[in-house]
């Protein structure tokens, strides 16, 4: 295979060497990648400005023995805005690990792409916490691990709100089945996350949600997602230190 075009995310910038820079980046034809920009640390360098997180890109790239090589990058969108303020950032970083750790190498998958293009592009205007809630939930369901909630995760039968929400279940429980200690699942919830579910990025029309149901919804998705990846994101910690 020679050199090769796709359009891409970048989702991880980091130093490579005193030149180069490492780049995660999700393609629209290939899915996830690791690939070296070489010498996009030099100043003068065409893609020193241009190798940055959550960029929108059409990339060149060449195929190594490690990892493939970028040698051209051309930005379609910067999303420089995101960068610059460090609460939308931080929930950008939260979907980008995400993605990381849910799909393996080159496993193409442009609903995820195109998932991604969306929040980021949504994240510019509107509640960044809502935004990675809805592209959470969402990403979930693409790799498999959506969480029951419209029928008992326990014994199958419709579930009637409000009820509990346990992670070792696999979603919502009736409050017949639920454990000791497990969290609430409110009626006001239950809509919200149908709500994220089923949000369109290309038209997300406008709905209010209260403080206290954001934080009820991010508390059990954070703990869903610690237990389908069995590790806590990085990203959620930082989340947690800013807020």
């Amino acid at each position: 295979m020679g050199q090769y075009k796709t359009e891409a995310i970048l989702l991880v910038v980091r130093d490579w060497d005193d030149n180069s820079r490492m780049v995660t980046l999700f393609s629209r034809d290939f899915g996830k990648i690791s690939a070296v920009a070489y010498g996009a640390r030099r100043p003068r360098n065409q893609m020193a400005g241009t190798i940055q997180p959550f960029v929108q890109a059409d990339l060149s790239l060449l195929p190594g023995k490690t990892y493939d090589s970028i040698r051209q990058c051309e930005i379609v969108s910067s999303f420089r805005d995101i960068r610059e303020d460090l609460t939308k950032m931080a929930y950008a970083n939260f979907l980008a690990e995400l993605v990381i750790e849910l799909w393996p190498e080159r496993e193409a998958e442009p609903a995820v792409f195109e998932l991604l293009l969306g929040a980021l592009t949504m994240m510019k205007t509107r509640n960044p916490r809502i935004t990675a809630l809805a592209g959470a939930l969402q990403l979930l369901t693409l790799a498999g691990f959506s969480p029951s909630m419209t029928e008992c995760a326990t014994c199958g039968e419709a579930l009637i709100l409000p009820a509990a929400f346990e992670v070792a279940a696999g979603g919502a429980v009736c409050l017949h089945c639920a454990q000791s200690g497990a969290n609430e699942f409110s009626c006001e919830a239950a809509a919200f996350c149908s709500r994220l579910l089923g949000l369109d990025w290309q038209n997300p029309g406008s709905f209010s949600v209260t403080g206290a149901v954001l934080m009820q919804t991010e508390k059990i998705l954070s703990e869903f997602i610690t237990y389908c990846l069995d590790k806590k994101l990085k990203s959620l910690a930082f989340i947690a230190a800013i807020s």
